[in-house]
């Protein structure tokens, strides 16, 4: 048998120090806390592996490493996330079929994230910027400029249940037919050792990030809606953090906007994470959410349901369930717009019990178990037609 040549040893230290960085996460106040931080580090593996061994600088091809299985960021329900790297001077075509999406939007990162700084965007736009042919066809060139490392796609869904995904690819036009390069000991080296710098480093990233700007603000509140950090297309945000006892709701109310394709209303964990999305109603569409007739969409956010104003207990149309989270990130988001929002487009919140979150909202819109279930069940299924893995 031959010698082992130690090629994973920078991943296995790497994993051990992951391991503390979770378990010793300042945040973790139960078991629960701490079994959804190992489940966390599974994705932080996996995603270290993707990074270092399905990117390829010399054959480029668009890969999906935040899923459901893959949590990071604050990771956006209703989006399905593309990245390549990048080579400077280097020219590339991107193709593809444009879907029934409410947004496509592209943007180059120069640098990454860390966690004591954040990356530069270079450039961003969305689809309406392409020319589409009649059959939903697009293609366009570009020439990575200087500082340019990484392209990003997002593909944000309003309408899970109508909406379907397109096609897309990147080559570059200097390599395309050419066989990738032979594999060699020190290629293995360093694609190892790429995923051990990349395992440590999200973790400390995603673990900062959040300081940045969510927990700067006080909590239980929303800021007033602005352009997303990181230049983002069109896309405006409000952003905040919870803190809610086990009796307790926040009331998040905010104006149905028809001036944008997209808006939505997430919460995550202290991991800086989505929630599960799938079996849980932790995140709404304006597709997805009950409007009052105000034009008003009304939100409540806690870990049981509120009850109706006869005191029945249902899960209302717009709740959100914290999913044992005492703590954790808000964000509200829209995309594509066609003009700049205000103050007034913006969230108001209020904390209550959620004994009283009926009498606050005498329109509250209840759902019977049955009709609760069937409403999973169709997240559940849109998942699995909208996302790899």
């Amino acid at each position: 048998m031959s010698a082992a040549l130690g090629l994973t040893e920078p991943l296995q230290a790497a994993i051990a120090e992951a391991e503390e960085l979770i378990a010793n996460a300042p945040f973790i106040r139960t078991e629960a806390d701490r079994l959804e931080g190992y489940d966390y580090l599974s994705g932080r593996i996996r995603m270290a592996l993707q990074t270092a061994f399905d990117y390829d600088l010399e054959q480029p091809l668009f890969i999906n490493p935040t899923h459901q299985f893959s949590r990071q960021g604050l990771d956006n329900p209703d989006a399905v996330y593309f990245h390549a790297y990048l080579r400077e001077g280097v020219e590339y075509v991107v193709r593809g079929q444009r879907g029934t999406s409410a947004d496509l939007s592209f943007q180059v990162m120069g640098g990454s994230y860390s966690a004591d700084s954040t990356a530069t965007s270079l450039m961003a736009f969305d689809d309406r910027e392409l020319t589409i042919a009649a059959d939903g066809t697009f293609e366009f060139t570009y020439v990575a400029e200087p500082g340019a490392k990484t392209m990003i796609v997002r593909e944000v869904f309003n309408d899970w249940d109508t909406e379907e995904r397109g096609t897309l690819t990147i080559e570059r036009t200097d390599t395309i037919g050419h066989p990738r390069r032979a594999l060699t000991e020190a290629v293995l080296r360093k694609k190892y050792e790429v995923a051990a710098r990349s395992l440590t480093g999200s973790i400390q990233t995603w673990f900062a990030f959040p300081h940045f700007f969510q927990y700067k603000e006080p909590v239980n509140t929303l800021t007033v809606p602005s352009r997303t950090p990181g230049g983002l297309s069109s896309q405006f945000s409000s952003i905040g953090h919870y803190e809610l006892a086990e009796d307790e709701a926040m009331i998040v109310s905010v104006p149905r906007c028809d001036d944008c394709t997209y808006q939505a209303i997430q919460i995550g964990s202290d991991w800086y994470a989505s929630t599960d999305y799938e079996t849980h109603q932790t995140s709404l569409t304006k597709a997805q959410a009950h409007c009052d007739d105000d034009g008003v969409m009304r939100f409540v956010v806690s870990e049981r349901p509120p009850a109706l104003l006869d005191g029945s207990p249902a899960p209302a149309a717009n709740w959100l369930e914290t999913t044992g989270h005492r703590t954790g990130p808000v964000m509200l988001r829209w995309q594509r717009l066609t003009r700049d929002l205000t103050a007034e487009d913006g969230p108001s919140v209020e904390v209550v019990p959620v004994d009283q979150v009926a009498k606050r909202l005498p329109g509250l819109v209840g759902l019977s178990p049955e009709q609760y279930a069937r409403r999973i069940a169709a997240r559940q299924r849109a998942v699995a037609r909208r996302m790899l893995s």
